[in-house]
């Protein structure tokens, strides 16, 4: 910034003074150096009065210029403000309730047999007949399907000619066999005309044998055309339909055998391994869950299904009653008692400096909040799931702080998101 010369006739009110704080420590140097005696030399006292005036005047601005440099400078000092309350700021909370029990599960699942056989026709043909559907329940030897049998029937005429046939044959060997029997006794042939006629006798029964062999297996083959059950049962699968042509044993329906039923989940394979194998399950029915059974594991999958990662589990049900009917849907859970704890979300846990503590939400008075640190103990060592389970510290109904909490400090004053701003 520049200082405007102060010429003799100015005036101490008129003087403009534009400075920069850098630039007021030069003035105030530069000042100091040209301080010099207020007395005019009177070498030329005969100029007169009016010099003297003039210099006794500047000098006089001159010190009103150097009085308000210490207040100009002053102004330049940088203020110390008191610092300002801490922000208040917004906060998400749970409320932290106690339990005493932990539940594996639900899972949905279905009951289905233990026992089921995937029945089919012996033989191929076209499907002409299915008698049952799914939910049907049969008895042993009641008919299921029927395939047409107008081939199988053609095949029954045949074989009961061939059968026809191969015994005029061998009668007809048999007799020729016995007449050259009674002309080598007499001489009349040879040994060799006597083997033949005992040869063509052998082949004719032979083909008699194979005929009435032929002639049974059409019969049965007429008997395969329908498809009976072979044990009391209930159908749980329905696998061809009327005017299918089916090969021999495709499936046609699947029964079931009804007096042992399971239930049937498929468990995440992450939780099998939290699964208590000699645990007791409960069974409920979904659409009446008042109505239950108790289930125990029999059979774990070994594998995990590709596509879903789950592990099929097998639980028999122990004297189920008959709402639990096959393929109805059910829910099944594990309850097993624990020590008091307070489940909460891993984001809740603040680890710093060798403490492990949350935030608690206090009343600050006056409608306000605050949080307060408060160190707790685990029931069990962060596994890095979800949840984490804290065994003491904390007190039933106080709300805890779920996010952000390494930007809190210990009776800063917070919002919670329910209420007014």
């Amino acid at each position: 910034m520049t200082l405007v010369p102060i010429s003799a006739t100015s005036s101490p009110q008129t003087i403009p003074l534009i400075l920069s704080c850098g630039a007021q420590r030069s003035l105030e140097g530069g000042l100091q150096g040209s301080r010099a005696p207020l007395e005019p030399s009177f070498e030329a006292r005969s100029r007169g009065h009016l010099r003297m005036r003039a210099w006794v005047g500047g000098g006089v601005q001159r010190f009103a210029l150097l009085a308000m440099l210490p207040l100009t400078l002053a102004a330049c000092q940088p203020s110390q403000e008191e610092p300002g309350p801490p922000p208040v700021r917004p906060v998400l909370t749970t409320r932290a309730e106690p339990t005493e029990r932990v539940i594996f599960g639900p899972f949905a699942g279905t009951v289905e047999p233990r026992y089921q056989s995937q029945l089919g026709f012996q033989i191929g043909g076209r499907v002409v007949a299915r008698d049952v559907t799914v939910g049907d329940v049969v008895k042993k030897d009641q008919r299921l399907a029927a395939l047409d049998p107008i081939v199988s029937r053609f095949d029954l005429t045949r074989a009961e000619a061939e059968l026809a046939d191969a015994r005029a044959q061998s009668e007809n060997a048999a007799a020729t066999e016995a007449r050259t029997r009674r002309l080598m006794d007499g001489g009349n042939v040879t040994q060799a005309q006597l083997d033949a006629a005992v040869a063509r006798r052998d082949t004719a029964q032979a083909r008699l044998a194979q005929a009435g062999a032929s002639l049974q297996k059409a019969r049965d083959q007429i008997g395969y055309t329908e498809l009976h059950a072979d044990f009391d049962g209930v159908v749980t699968q329905r696998l061809a339909e009327i005017g299918q042509v089916v090969s021999p044993g495709q499936g046609i329906v699947t029964l079931a055998r009804p007096e042992t039923r399971e239930a049937v989940v498929d468990i995440p394979e992450t939780l099998v391994g939290a699964m208590p194998q000699d645990g007791v399950f409960t069974v409920s029915l979904q659409s009446a869950p008042e109505i239950t059974a108790r289930g125990r594991v029999r059979e774990v999958a070994p594998f995990a299904d590709t596509g879903t990662r789950t592990r099929r589990i097998r639980m028999t049900l122990e004297n189920p009653g008959p709402a639990f009917r096959l393929g109805a849907t059910i829910t099944v859970s594990l309850v097993r008692p624990t020590p008091r704890r307070f489940l909460l979300p891993a984001t809740a846990l603040l680890e710093a400096d060798g403490r492990r503590s949350v935030w608690i939400v206090s009343d600050a008075g006056e409608g306000r909040q605050q949080v307060t640190r408060r160190d707790v103990t685990l029931s069990a060592e962060p596994d890095g799931g979800p949840r984490i389970a804290v065994g003491g510290g904390v007190q039933p109904g106080e709300r805890v702080v779920v996010a952000g909490i390494h930007s809190l400090s210990d009776g800063q004053p917070v919002r919670l998101p329910d209420e007014p701003r």
